[in-house]
């Protein structure tokens, strides 16, 4: 774990995430310029990442006070609450389709929302894939998430513990990042529109086994002998699978009708 405070109260975390979100937002622009994305669509796409990050993170500090309170049986919300990625994830997909379908759609009257969705949905995959890299990356710079004791060559040394562990957080962000270019490919070369359900298949499936490395405390689900990220993944999956068959049913018909 390399030294987190650098200046004027900033971190590597905290610049870690500024990169991941700015890397995403570059990202966006262009898989969207590549595939016509209208400017006013990309616009509200955008603003609606904007309030997706405000809501996301909110909703990923109150799932982890919400694991602790499991765990603990004590609710708290403070500075030291932490936060959980499908917390955030969900909470964030939630404020975002609030803003893509009841701005985009119900007050800028854009059909285009809902022809491009599938189209939207799969940049956004991608999109979150390679943020999240980045954020791994800077909590392995912070020392949390981390993984289990060891003293193999690959561990890396966490000032907390006063020992080396297993550097979760950087395969985690090799993963991402492989994840990103295999949904870019699917995206563009493809021409694939169900980029966000291998996503969820993908990510649900890593993450529960990843999870059996880790040694942070995660405070505790709704299934004893799982974490709380693992009890997530195992209800994502299924969602994965539905909307690759919902996509696929979806696109299916629209070659129909155009023949």
């Amino acid at each position: 774990m390399y030294p987190n405070d650098l200046f004027f109260g900033i971190d590597l975390y905290a610049i870690m995430l500024a990169v991941g979100f700015l890397s995403a937002l570059v990202y966006f622009r262009l898989l969207a310029d590549r595939l016509k994305f209208g400017a006013s669509l990309q616009n509200l796409c955008i603003v609606g990442a904007l309030v997706g990050l405000i809501g996301g993170y909110f909703a990923a500090v109150l799932t982890q006070a919400i694991y602790h309170a499991l765990a603990t049986g004590t609710f708290s919300l403070n500075e030291n609450t932490g936060a959980t990625f499908y917390g955030g994830l969900i909470g964030g997909a939630a404020c975002y389709l609030l803003v893509y379908f009841g701005v985009g759609r119900g007050i800028l009257k854009q059909k285009e929302t809902t022809r491009r969705f599938w189209q939207m949905s799969s940049i956004a995959a991608g999109c979150i894939a390679l943020a999240h890299g980045f954020g791994r990356i800077g909590c392995l710079f912070a020392g949390c998430c981390h993984g289990k004791i060891t003293d193999r060559w690959y561990g890396v040394y966490n000032v907390a513990l006063g020992a080396k562990t297993v550097p979760i957080q950087l395969f985690e962000a090799l993963f991402l990042w492989g994840l990103c270019v295999f949904l870019t490919w699917n995206t563009l070369k493809k021409r694939r529109q169900n980029g966000l359900a291998w996503y969820l298949i993908l990510y649900a499936i890593w993450r529960f086994c990843i999870e059996f490395f880790r040694a942070d405390d995660r405070g505790a689900g709704w299934i004893a002998s799982l974490s709380p990220s693992q009890s997530v993944a195992i209800l994502l999956l299924p969602v994965g699978i539905a909307l690759w068959l919902v996509e696929r049913k979806t696109n299916r018909r629209e070659r129909t009708h155009e023949n």
